[in-house]
């Protein structure tokens, strides 16, 4: 079996995190992880701050070019504007892995957390910490980039189940019961 470069996203406004690693059947291996900040741009400069969200992954994909792609699911959340801002960088983050012709897989917060800790309510310092110990880390790292690597983690384990189901029968798509008619994943 090939060893399979996975990198996780998970996509913010402010700071995006992401997260790569390698999946040698059931090994995993830690190879980088980090964050791209927009704190340069001007807080009203929303093309400016999608920008460099765009390039910042570009360039993380031209440095450790991963095989694919998994990034976080994003649900509405109490504060509209905050959804919608979120959701537009999440859109940047999407558009810049399939620029580069990645397979791009979405996995919500609580499927990373059932992957990583095992339950879907885990709290953040808990998932940092299954990311340590999963990837045999010195320290655990920063929110964000733990959330990247959780979601990297999340598709090594459930990618290949998928891809052995995609084998043997057609996989479908389902509709997201929150959205009638709307968002596929």
């Amino acid at each position: 079996m090939a060893v399979l470069r996975i990198l996780g996203i998970d996509p913010g406004l402010a700071t995006t995190g992401f997260g790569l690693i390698d999946a040698d059947g059931q090994r995993l291996a830690y190879v980088a992880s980090g964050t791209v900040r927009t704190k340069e741009a001007a807080l009203g400069d929303l093309p400016g701050r999608l920008k460099i969200l765009f390039d910042g992954i570009r360039e993380v994909v031209d440095t450790y070019q991963p095989d694919c792609a998994s990034v976080e699911i994003v649900f509405v959340n109490v504060n509209p504007q905050s959804t919608l801002l979120l959701g537009q960088a999440r859109g940047a983050a999407l558009t810049a892995l399939v620029s580069k012709d990645l397979a791009v897989t979405e996995y919500t917060a609580l499927q990373m957390k059932k992957a990583v800790v095992g339950h879907g309510q885990a709290r953040k310092a808990q998932v940092q910490e299954m990311v340590k110990r999963l990837l045999n880390l010195a320290a655990a790292p920063p929110q964000d980039a733990a959330d990247a690597l959780g979601l990297a983690i999340a598709h090594a384990h459930a990618g290949a189940s998928m891809a052995a189901l995609g084998k043997v029968t057609e996989l479908t798509r389902r509709q997201h019961a929150h959205f009638r008619g709307g968002r596929v994943y």
